[in-house]
């Protein structure tokens, strides 16, 4: 597999952790790439926050120092979806942000395209929160639909709303990963997965085999999320392989966030800026050599500002028996070393940046693979723009001979 042959020679360039290895100076490849790495620190901060926004120009800038990277991104590449506009009763996006609304509607309009065994097909909808995405289809096919999901309240809220519009929708609260699943599994339905996580849309491809579903129509996310501490390859191809991706290497894929506009952007560099200016405190005041992680904080307790976030932290498990003594030294000092430590993470992560579609792709072909070997015609596309959502890559298979 060229891409899998382009993801090992090229492991150097990709293969770090960029808020880790920002406490360093030198860039990682200034033995491998000294030309590389001139032009990198030739970047201006405005250049570096530009072509983090421009993947296309990052790739342009970069090939000459990456010969191999022109050729797999034609690897990487995906022909759009012929999309047509679905007409849906008035008042049927209530409640969705419009890129969701988007993501569901030409999702929906791609699975609906392919033809349900006969004329008894069903549809399963996996990981349904309030199966906005089932009533789209049910409504449109007016075939009877199967929403799985977890949560209970989420499973009350759909099902009184599938009823209030008489649609042919039953939910049922229970555990996708679980093997009692197979008992609303059939192999008449057609499986649709938007945007389901890691194991649970592995899980699906799985048991696709098992039931023999009819098709799945199934748009990957979150490959991180899994119980185990490297990616579980599904395909014979993908087992063979050498590339062992632990977590942190499954979250490069999920570090575009274009749907988020400016002010995502913003909140995301002052969290990271604060975070990082933490850590240079914890070295300078603690002698600390190994970075200590912080949970997730409420993005409205960022504006309270730095010394606000330090003594957040200091409530936090991880530092209880090492706290920050905020008594010491000016804080605008840390913050301004942050400051500095942030860019010179976004300046080193470019590199990684144009590995993130290849490392996607390499991720989308071992389930594509998988299905095919199962007996599966597999289509792989584009259901909507990288602006609507970067996670726009589907997979759909259609069982042979069935």
């Amino acid at each position: 597999m060229d891409l899998d042959c382009f993801l090992q020679k090229t492991s150097n360039l990709w293969r770090f952790e960029p808020f880790q290895q920002s406490i360093h100076l030198d860039l990682p490849w200034q033995q491998t790439h000294p030309d590389l790495c001139q032009l990198l620190n030739g970047l201006t901060k405005k250049d570096i926050l530009r072509l983090k926004q421009n993947s296309t120009d990052l790739i342009v800038l970069l090939t000459p120092y990456i010969p191999e990277l022109d050729s797999v991104v034609t690897l990487c590449q995906l022909d759009p979806l012929n999309s047509e506009e679905l007409v849906l009763p008035q008042g049927f996006d209530v409640g969705i942000p419009g890129r969701k609304w988007q993501q569901i509607c030409t999702m929906g309009m791609a699975a609906l395209k392919v033809e349900l065994a006969d004329d008894s097909g069903e549809w399963l909808e996996w990981c349904a929160g309030k199966g906005y995405l089932g009533q789209v289809i049910s409504q449109q096919s007016q075939r009877p639909v199967t929403s799985l999901e977890w949560q209970h309240s989420l499973c009350h809220s759909g099902q009184v709303l599938a009823d209030k519009r008489q649609l042919m929708m039953n939910f049922v609260q229970g555990d996708a990963l679980s093997e009692k699943v197979k008992l609303i599994m059939k192999p008449n339905q057609h499986a649709v997965a938007l945007h389901a996580c890691g194991d649970l849309h592995a899980h699906l491809i799985e048991l696709a085999r098992d039931v023999g579903l009819s098709a799945l129509t199934i748009s990957p996310c979150c490959y991180h999320l899994t119980q185990f501490d490297t990616y579980q390859a599904l395909s014979a191809e993908g087992k063979k392989s050498s590339l062992q991706l632990s977590k942190n290497e499954l979250r490069i894929p999920l570090q575009e966030t274009v749907t988020g506009g400016q002010r995502v952007q913003l909140h995301r560099r002052q969290e990271m800026t604060y975070r990082l200016a933490v850590d240079c405190l914890r070295q300078e005041d603690l002698g600390e050599r190994q970075y200590t992680p912080l949970p997730s904080i409420k993005k409205s307790e960022l504006s309270l500002g730095f010394a606000h976030f330090c003594n957040w932290a200091n409530q936090q498990p991880s530092f209880q028996k090492k706290q920050l003594d905020l008594s010491l030294g000016d804080l605008g000092v840390y913050l301004a070393k942050g400051e500095k430590r942030f860019i010179h993470m976004e300046r080193m992560s470019l590199v990684q940046q144009v590995f993130r579609r290849a490392l996607e792709m390499w991720l989308v072909y071992d389930k594509a693979l998988r299905l095919e070997q199962d007996g599966y015609r597999v289509s792989l596309s584009l259901f909507c723009t990288r602006e609507i959502t970067p996670r726009n890559i589907l997979i759909q298979a259609q069982k042979l001979n069935r």
